[in-house]
């Protein structure tokens, strides 16, 4: 996917007086991130160059700008969404710490729209990685298929996303290996919907080369987590998928669904109606991660930015440590995203995508939803202080 990015506001500046989570395992304390057109040129202990902007970030915390790799962004009628909500919901994204979104499929050509109206600066914004949808299912001959991903090629999409559902029959498994064939020919990736370990290995025969979801339906085995790392393949979370959501489509205590229905019985191919995807999906991550799969960060969310990325941490929290949810959120979702030339760590030569917080990170992860300043390719979006 190449890069394309044009920061139209870029600075120069120094955040100052932070504890720096880098991403990369250290933390540096009182230190400093100088910043020169937009990119990273020193972290840890510096002098304050002359003529550029001071964020002082005493008493806060500096990371990685988060990136949600599955993100469900236009909802609705794409016309009606430009002209009613984006500029309120992509503010939404940035205060909650977003500098990057990767689409969770389409709609095209909406969301390649998106991302060129920000990159030009006529909306405020996080930094948008576009996909389109070529599902299996919605070919009935392996030319249709080829067509289906040359029209997403042309229109501009940055990789392809394609389900392929439980038990994943053969002619299904069939057209998914076409759809990664010709996608291959213009330099795309696949991301594939595949929510069942049975799925999981057929799209990896298949050919794709990165998962968007945490399996459920059944519990990995740890052969099944090292064929996943065997073939290099990337995975995200969204693990908060089966767990119940409360205080976003209600404010009863009324536990839901992630779009709103009834949990557990508005889970998608729910086996037993008992919620059991729930513990299912952060087992299996954690064997993913246990056997060196790089596992990094979706939500598979439609909802509140904020709302979104509290399920998924609060769901994560329970495998995975502070730690291991800096590492998740920062180098593993940018090298899912295949930027980590450019994100995932505050390191010298990266873009200054910088998230400061209140609170420590490493303490808990609820310390991640305290976003006070947002600085996105070296332009302050967000300022709270």
């Amino acid at each position: 996917m190449p890069m394309a990015v044009v920061d139209v506001a870029a600075q120069d500046l120094v955040v100052t007086n932070a504890r720096i989570i880098v991403g990369n395992g250290n933390v540096i304390e009182g230190g400093a991130i100088v910043v020169r057109g937009g990119r990273i040129v020193s972290v840890g202990q510096a002098a304050t160059p002359p003529g550029v902007r001071v964020v002082d970030a005493r008493g806060m915390t500096a990371m990685p700008g988060f990136i949600d790799a599955h993100r469900h962004i236009i909802n609705g009628n794409t016309e009606q969404w430009f002209a009613k909500e984006a500029t309120v919901r992509m503010q939404e994204f940035l205060e909650a710490g977003y500098t990057t979104l990767m689409s969770g499929g389409g709609p095209v050509p909406g969301i390649v729209q998106l991302k060129t109206r920000i990159e030009k600066g006529e909306l405020k914004g996080p930094r948008i990685i576009t996909s389109g949808r070529a599902d299996p299912d919605l070919f009935k001959t392996e030319a249709e298929a080829r067509a289906g991903v040359q029209k997403l090629a042309q229109a501009g999409v940055e990789i392809i996303k394609a389900r392929i559902d439980p038990p994943a029959a053969a002619p299904q498994v069939a057209m998914l290996a076409v759809v990664t064939d010709e996608a291959r020919k213009h330099n795309l990736d696949v991301m594939v919907h595949a929510v069942s370990p049975a799925a999981m290995l057929a799209a990896v025969k298949a050919g794709a080369r990165k998962l968007v979801h945490t399996p459920h339906n059944g519990w990995l085995t740890e052969a099944d987590a090292r064929i996943v790392k065997d073939a290099g393949i990337e995975v995200l979370s969204t693990i908060g998928f089966g767990v119940p959501v409360f205080g976003v489509f209600n404010n009863d205590n009324v536990p839901t669904f992630r779009d709103g229905k009834p949990w557990p019985s508005g889970i998608i191919d729910g086996p037993d109606g008992r919620g059991r995807e729930a513990g299912e999906k952060a087992v299996n991550g954690r064997t993913l991660w246990d056997a060196g799969v790089t596992y990094g960060f979706g939500t598979d969310t439609g909802y509140l930015p904020k709302a979104g990325l509290a399920h998924e941490l609060r769901a994560l929290n329970l495998m995975f440590s502070p730690q291991d949810i800096v590492k998740l959120m920062g180098p593993n979702t940018a090298a899912f995203i295949e930027k980590s030339a450019d994100l995932g760590t505050l390191e010298a030569g990266k873009l200054a995508d910088i998230v400061l917080l209140d609170g420590n990170p490493l303490d808990g992860y609820w310390n991640l939803l305290n976003a006070r300043v947002v600085i996105k390719g070296g332009d302050v979006v967000v300022d709270k202080r």
